[in-house]
């Protein structure tokens, strides 16, 4: 990623965040990251190191659990909630 373009990435606060609790919509979590990472050319690499700051309250906790147990990339991360997420409703 260019430097010019890394100036460009929205700040952690202005990206989309996700609790897991009360009215939440998974997808639009997902779009949203997406949106971002097509729009400034942000890596896979650096969505997964900032997931920690992106997930709250039990889906920051649920996260984790799952980044002990599988390291895992992006695209199974946004299997995981979507799944979760669909067994939950």
């Amino acid at each position: 990623m260019g430097q010019e373009l890394l100036k460009e990435v929205p700040k952690l606060t202005e990206w989309p965040h996700f609790s897991g609790e009360e009215e939440y919509d998974h997808m639009e979590f997902i779009r949203g990251i997406d949106m971002i990472k097509q729009d400034f050319k942000v890596t896979d690499r650096l969505v997964k190191e900032i997931f920690n700051t992106l997930f709250t309250k039990s889906a920051h906790r649920w996260y984790m659990k799952l980044r002990q147990a599988h390291r895992p990339k992006l695209d199974l991360v946004e299997t995981q909630i979507i799944n979760k997420c669909a067994n939950d409703a």
